[in-house]
């Protein structure tokens, strides 16, 4: 009985200790986010401006982003947080999403932009023959997870 009482209690700590691994090691080795001025010349830019907010429905206090997305035809910038996580990737979606049903849905027609690696700023080309007149809306979505984390509606 001791026995099978000390496998469970250490496969137990094997899963979460492994857990708290997949979430903590992108934030661990995260590199610093580009320098503020860099991003306010790069916004300058933006044919379009939209807004992160925390207060999206599939948002919650460990999945949310917050500030100032903007979009050129060349780039995506972002001034302002992402709650960290692993596998975070910047999709334009047709039509606006406010969490995980609304983007699955349109997932298969959303253009993916690229993988998201700073939490405190971005900027991230826009692939070629991604036209952002096409689309709407800038979704931030973890991918290992499943998980919304924000969007921002640009137009």
């Amino acid at each position: 009985m001791r026995r099978l009482i000390l496998l469970i209690t250490h496969g137990i700590t094997l899963v979460v200790g492994f857990a708290l691994g997949v979430y903590f090691l992108p934030i661990l080795t995260a590199p610093k986010g580009p320098d503020v001025a860099i991003l306010q010349a790069k916004a300058q830019d933006a044919q379009f401006k939209g807004t992160f907010s925390r207060d999206r429905r599939g948002s919650d206090f460990l999945h949310w982003g917050e500030g100032e997305v903007s979009l050129s035809a060349d780039e995506v910038v972002h001034m302002g947080h992402l709650a960290p996580g692993p596998d975070y990737m910047l999709y334009l979606t047709k039509s606006f999403v406010e969490d995980e049903a609304d983007f699955l849905a349109l997932k298969d027609e959303a253009a993916n932009i690229g993988s998201v690696k700073t939490f405190d700023g971005l900027v991230l080309p826009i692939p070629e023959g991604v036209d952002i007149h096409d689309y709407t809306t800038v979704v931030i979505w973890c991918e290992a997870f499943s998980e919304f984390i924000s969007s921002a509606k640009y137009r």
